[in-house]
């Protein structure tokens, strides 16, 4: 990978998680305020909605940075090494529990009685992209595991 592109990818990255934090400051909060004004049956879900939401940011913060340092060992010719695994595995545990926490939204929801069909949608679409990416990434982890076992192979034949 060319280094202009891992910078420019490290820059809009920057600028992504400038914008998450923003969002967990300002935007999480209002929206739940606002949500437990429209649905008052609700409002005393406006805490832990805050909290979920802001986790949720958090687990996507996580990933991002992750990528970041596999990005960083990309530029250094290094990516084919143990100290690759534990970002990978950081990122699938922040899947997981990002996953998690959308199901849990979608669970509570549905015992208020108060879900929509397109909140529903969201949601469930929600739990199956989370599983989907953390399978995704699950296989990344195999076939990184197995490049780094014939790469190790081929140095000892060299």
């Amino acid at each position: 990978m060319q280094r202009t592109t891992i910078i420019v990818l490290k820059a809009l990255m920057a600028i992504l998680l400038a914008l998450l934090l923003a969002c967990q400051v300002f935007i999480v909060p209002a929206v739940a305020t606002q949500s437990a004004v429209r649905y008052s049956e609700i409002a005393y879900l406006e805490i832990p909605g805050i909290i979920v939401g802001i986790l949720f940011l958090v687990c996507v913060q996580v990933v991002m940075l992750c990528v970041w340092r596999l990005l960083s060992l990309v530029s250094e010719d290094a990516i084919f090494r143990e100290s690759a695994f534990p970002a990978v595995d950081l990122s699938l545990g922040a899947v997981a529990f990002a996953t998690f926490l959308v199901l849990v939204a979608l669970v509570t929801l549905s015992f208020t009685g108060t879900l929509t069909p397109s909140i529903t949608l969201l949601l469930v679409l929600g739990v199956v992209v989370g599983g989907g990416l953390w399978l995704l990434i699950l296989v990344l982890r195999g076939l990184l595991r197995k490049a780094l076992q014939l790469e190790h192979d081929l140095s000892e034949v060299v």
